[in-house]
């Protein structure tokens, strides 16, 4: 290239020396020296093309954060299950045919309140028959006490007449208490989910599994779930939880109410329940996943987890200093929802570059094309 530079002043040295005579020579010197000139020029720019192309510096196009000092809460998911507080069979005590049926699925019911009436027409006999012995029996009493209160007869008589009342009057409590098995009534107040009852029928004690009503108090929900052995230390009775359904696109913030002592040798986990209160879109059985929090952090350091990259030696990041990748050698921390926490290695305001980062070496030249916030 030097040479070509020391050739062109030459050639137009030598044209000013040679001074040919006359216009139409000259114009003709004229035209040869330009398309020299041309020609040279095309030269040099070519070798200046290929000698920039050999001095070339890379510039990788990359993506931006500034680092800041956040907020970090590192998350436990666990699944479970949606129960309702009070979810309970119905069935009757005693046995006989249904003669009636008071409610039906849907309906909402008291606690106590009749669901169903068995055949009791026996047992009403009973009664009836044990009433009017208490009426005799008490008769005879009456009559026993007005006469010892006037010191006539014995005191064994009046004792006698007392202690046939009693025992009449517990007679009387039995049958009506066996009477009143004779039906069905809801133990909670809450909803009938289940009917397996039909007229009659004659449900027996012994099977209620397949004689019964559901009842079911959705006014009060909570979650089941089973915690692995090894978060022993990180979930208490009394935490805060978030409970998120995902069928039914909802979630709240409840509160875990038991949390089991003993870890189930079978299953290496502990049971837990998380209260939570009546909702119109959860529902019993639904599948809900908790989200414990294990560990926070007011201002934590935290930066994608894919802007850190691993090697033999730990994991480094590239921040941008002025144009130019820097590699940093980074302690990690605990990691959630596709966020990391950085222990060490970064300082809030440094450069993090997040995408391009796996295309860059310690000292490249860079370009950014983006910065998230």
């Amino acid at each position: 290239m030097k040479k070509l530079l020391y050739i062109i002043p030459a050639v137009l040295l030598l044209a000013a020396c040679s001074k040919p005579e006359g216009k139409d020579a000259k114009k003709a010197e004229l035209v040869s020296l330009k398309k020299q000139e041309a020609e040279l020029s095309a030269k040099i720019n070519k070798l200046q093309a290929e000698i920039g192309t050999g001095d070339s510096v890379k510039v990788t196009d990359v993506a931006v954060m500034e680092v800041k000092a956040t907020p970090f809460t590192n998350y436990i998911n666990l699944q479970g299950s949606i129960d309702a507080k009070d979810n309970v069979q119905a069935y009757p005590q005693g046995t006989g045919v249904i003669t009636a049926i008071y409610v039906k699925v849907g309906d909402h019911v008291a606690k106590g309140q009749t669901l169903a009436q068995l055949d009791n027409s026996v047992q009403k006999q009973d009664v009836a028959q044990a009433e009017t012995q208490v009426e005799l029996m008490k008769t005879s009493y009456d009559r026993q006490k007005n006469l010892w209160d006037q010191k006539i007869g014995t005191e064994v008589q009046f004792i006698q007449a007392q202690t046939n009342l009693q025992v009449a009057q517990k007679t009387l409590a039995m049958k009506r208490q066996s009477a009143d098995l004779a039906r069905i009534v809801a133990p909670i107040s809450g909803t009938v989910d289940q009917m397996d009852l039909k007229l009659g029928q004659a449900p027996s004690p012994t099977s209620p599994q397949s004689t019964s009503i559901r009842i079911v108090n959705t006014e009060s929900l909570k979650v089941k779930a089973n915690v692995p052995e090894s978060y022993a230390a990180n979930i208490h009775q009394g935490d805060m939880v978030k409970v998120v359904v995902p069928d039914a696109n909802d979630s709240v913030m409840a509160k875990v109410t038991f949390a089991a002592k003993v870890i189930d040798p079978s299953s290496r986990s502990f049971a837990i329940e998380v209260q939570m209160g009546a909702s119109k879109t959860i529902k019993p059985n639904m599948t809900a996943v908790l989200k414990i929090a294990d560990y926070s952090n007011k201002n934590a350091l935290v930066v994608p987890v894919n802007a850190i990259q691993k090697s033999e030696k730990g994991d480094f990041v590239f921040v941008n200093e002025n144009g130019t990748a820097r590699k940093r050698n980074v302690t990690e921390g605990a990691s959630y929802g596709g966020k990391a926490e950085i222990k060490s290695g970064l300082k809030p305001n440094d450069i993090l570059i997040t995408d391009g980062s796996t295309e860059v070496e310690d000292g490249d030249k860079v370009k950014v094309l983006q910065s998230v916030n």
